[in-house]
């Protein structure tokens, strides 16, 4: 049985930040860290103690993680960051709480000698005939940097009741291999003192005192139960934390949330997907009751957008999704009286719809808007429409003329915004063959579907907000809004552009409506936009008919993990290759600029986007993909690609990334493609075999094994996550087991859980079963069927996981 650790944060806001600069304020961003190492960097909110990053991200961690940090910093342009303070949450924290963190939390002063990480390989073993206490010191590894080089200088101490030893010093390395045999000489009173084996880690400095890397305790009771101990344990902080200062540092306010599943066999979750592909495949009415219909019943509020995304990796996994929101969008027409409100709730089918956008149609957006995006950024124009904002001021600075009046203000806003919206109408409208094969069959299905429902001539326009509703106001629109949350820039939008966003986003909602509403809300101000929204509503129109003109069978059964063809281009960008044939170059020279491709078989580079001749380095051939330390090349945000080729020869390519945030996205992207491949490797080197040695574990030999562990199923979640149809399908399952007496009272009739509970059920299921052999069954009675198997498959996925939970169990107390 496997296990999946899935964390999923976000960094709203700060407040009453301590100002760093001479100016009274602060630059602030966050850095997140997992056991200390970075996974995601905010944006930096320039000038303000009060930020709003408003950032999220969902983090996959098979092998589960200890604590999550984050980190509040002040940027300077010159000189190193200022540390504003910290908030770090441990896993069991985090966990105790069914619904997660969601609150604000005071930031608290960052100690050095809590910052520790890494582990180290011990034996100790208590000598009794000899009255000493041996201790091996084999080797430690991922130690945190405690010098300016990005290395420490390791050396060990053993402790115990007044008595110790040290190991010798290991210079730059955070990975050093002692190899020492420590052995303390006890007096006879020492072996009934009730005391703790102390093993200490330090970094060694020549000027000043050393500084603190991590330690183990060991209770001497156990060891003179245990003829010895023997393993890699995990360092922990010195445990000198000082109290909470009491929010004089500020407060962050986050969400944070835990997801732990243990993953069965396939085999055990087969029932349950063919209860869920038999709710769109059988042929039944709208009305009848289904497995999908019962879930909708027990979906929360906070858990639809998840449940949503799910069932959509389900059904694209079974090549069976269009059918799936088909399903749920007729449903909701066929429920809708009043057309003016068709798929304005955040149902299970408005989410679906959402979700299975972002799931198949990301490429697509960054297609059509990215070029938009990047000049509105570029140019930086200060727009405004709204009178009580008008800030003449600001506009001083964009015009040679001296003072301008607000109507000049209004009218240069009004021109540069038409020339704005044009373009991302034109971008748009002439996007019909970029859109992908199944959002396209999907959109259909729905035009054909509020069609048959809505007949009357006056909701001739219905079909086409149905359509414009979801693409433009669920899909586009919030993209122009926020194109960091669609990762269509790396940093959030200044003042000034932020505004001009907002502005187009509002005009494109417009566009989506149809312009059925222009002048009924409290905006008049939005007036002069009016002309342009109306006259693109033709070709909005047409561009609506030619995207549904498709044929049904085009769409082709989706693989069962992969979401995207091999043709199509997962994640693309300008990055720096290290040149390995130019060792005796220095480091920053050795880094060359090349445009890469990833696909879901190559990783293709070449020397601009335009480049005839590429370089490729098929994905299967893929053994790891991982960070680079940075004294390697004396660079950061560098990460290694290690392959195997047909003759089993190790090669590695080193990549250089702009920022962190590039080196995760490009680190998850690979490892996604990469994830099913058979050699993966279980070890690795930070750094690089340089001057004759790896400038991480200082080991001479090239092909001496890894000196840290790998991290190949450690992924940023988004659009891009591979299929994986056992996890998805125990997510689903949860939803069920949670909302099971709520079913159980509206279908079944009996409220109490219990073995009367289980037989009546077994009872209603052998009853309808023999009633379902007749032609006229009643509405309820298939309700009762349908609920009757969902609540046995709910039973057998229950006891499944009871027996492998007793299994592990039963393994883990046989090893001890």
């Amino acid at each position: 049985m496997a296990k999946n650790t899935s964390l999923y944060f976000r960094i709203v806001e700060g407040r009453n930040l301590p100002a760093k600069d001479v100016s009274g304020t602060s630059d602030p961003y966050c850095i997140v860290k997992v056991d200390n190492e970075v996974v995601a960097r905010t944006a930096t909110v320039w000038k303000n103690l009060n930020p709003f990053w408003g950032e999220e991200y969902t983090l996959h961690l098979p092998m589960g993680f200890h604590s999550l940090s984050f980190h509040v910093m002040d940027e300077d342009t010159i000189g190193h960051d200022d540390v504003i303070g910290k908030i770090t949450l441990s896993k069991d924290a985090i966990g105790s709480q069914a619904k997660g963190v969601d609150s604000w939390l005071n930031l608290s002063k960052v100690d050095p000698d809590e910052e520790v990480q890494g582990e180290i390989h011990l034996r100790l073993e208590l000598l009794k005939d000899k009255n000493s206490l041996r201790c091996q010191v084999i080797e430690a590894r991922d130690l945190a940097p405690r010098d300016i080089s990005g290395t420490s200088d390791p050396f060990a101490k053993v402790l115990f009741n007044h008595h110790g030893a040290e190991t010798s010093i290991i210079k730059k390395t955070r990975f050093p291999h002692w190899g020492e045999t420590l052995e303390l000489a006890l007096d006879p009173g020492d072996l009934s003192v009730e005391g703790t084996v102390t093993v200490e880690v330090w970094d060694w400095d020549m000027v000043g005192k050393n500084d603190f890397l991590g330690k183990v305790e060991f209770p001497f009771a156990h060891l003179q139960q245990t003829p010895f101990l023997e393993g890699w344990f995990r360092l922990l902080p010195l445990g000198n934390r000082e109290a909470d200062p009491g929010g004089k540092l500020g407060a962050l306010r986050l969400k944070v949330r835990l997801v732990e599943d243990q993953i069965l066999p396939s085999t055990y979750y087969q029932p349950l997907i063919d209860l869920l592909v038999g709710s769109v495949t059988s042929p039944t009415e709208v009305e009848d009751v289904s497995a999908l219909t019962m879930l909708e019943e027990v979906t929360t509020v906070e858990s639809r957008q998840d449940v949503a995304m799910t069932l959509v990796k389900i059904y694209l996994g079974q090549g069976l999704v269009v059918p799936f929101l088909d399903y749920l969008n007729t449903r909701e027409v066929i429920h809708t009286n009043d057309p003016n409100t068709l798929f304005r709730s955040n149902s299970l089918a408005s989410k679906a719809m959402e979700q299975f956008m972002k799931a198949v149609g990301m490429l697509y957006l960054h297609e059509v808007l990215k070029p938009i995006i990047n000049r509105i950024f570029d140019e930086k124009k200060y727009i405004e429409l709204d009178p009580c904002k008008i800030d003449l001021n600001r506009t001083r600075r964009i015009s040679f003329k001296g003072s301008v009046s607000e109507a000049e203000v209004r009218d240069s806003s009004v021109e540069t915004l038409h020339s704005y919206l044009s373009s991302i109408i034109e971008l748009i409208v002439g996007s019909v063959d970029q859109c992908p094969a199944v959002m396209r069959v999907a959109f259909k299905q729905l035009h054909k579907r509020v069609e048959e429902q809505f007949t009357n001539p006056e909701n001739e326009d219905v079909k086409y907000l149905a359509i414009s509703g979801f693409l433009f106001l669920r899909f586009f629109a919030p993209a122009i809004l926020t194109p960091k949350l669609f990762q269509l820039r790396d940093q959030h939008a200044d003042t000034r552009t932020s505004r001009t966003l907002l502005l187009l986003a509002k005009a494109l909602q417009s566009v989506g409506n149809l312009g059925l509403q222009l002048g009924h809300g409290k905006e008049q101000w939005m007036e002069p936009l009016h002309p342009i929204i109306l006259r693109s509503v033709a070709s909005i129109k047409d561009f609506l008919d030619k995207l549904i003109d498709i044929d049904h069978d085009i769409v082709s059964v989706v693989p069962q993990r992969a979401v995207f063809m091999p043709s199509v281009t997962i994640k693309e960008g300008y990055l720096h290759k290290h040149k390995a044939e130019g060792p005796q170059l220095l480091s920053r020279f050795a880094f060359k600029k090349r445009y890469f491709w990833l696909t879901s078989q190559t990783l293709s580079y070449a020397k601009s986007p335009d480049w005839q001749v590429r370089s490729s380095i098929p994905v299967h051939c893929v053994c790891a993909v991982e960070r680079v330390d940075e004294n390697a090349f004396q660079q950061q945000h560098v990460l290694q690609l290690i392959t195997q080729d047909n003759d089993s020869q190790m090669n590695t390519i080193y990549i250089q990334c702009k920022n962190v945030n590039e080196l995760n996205q490009w680190l998850s992207a690979i490892r996604k493609v990469s994830i099913c491949n058979e050699r993966m490797l279980p070890s690795f080197h930070p750094g690089a075999h340089r001057s004759g040695r790896w400038t991480c574990c200082l080991q001479v030999d090239r092909a001496v094994p890894g000196c840290s562990r790998t991290h190949s199923a450690v992924t940023l979640g988004d659009w891009s996550d591979p299929l994986d149809p056992d996890v998805e399908t125990q997510t689903i399952y949860k939803q069920l087991l949670q909302g099971r007496d709520k079913l159980r009272k509206k279908y079944l009739q009996v409220p109490d859980v219990d073995e009367e509970t289980e037989n009546k059920e077994k009872k209603i299921c052998d009853d309808i079963l023999l009633d379902g052999a007749e032609c006229n069954v009643e509405r309820q009675h298939l309700g009762q069927s349908a609920a009757a198997r969902l609540m046995a498959v709910i039973k057998d996925l229950e006891q499944a996981h009871a027996t492998f939970q007793l299994r592990e169990q039963h393994d883990g107390s046989s090893v001890i």
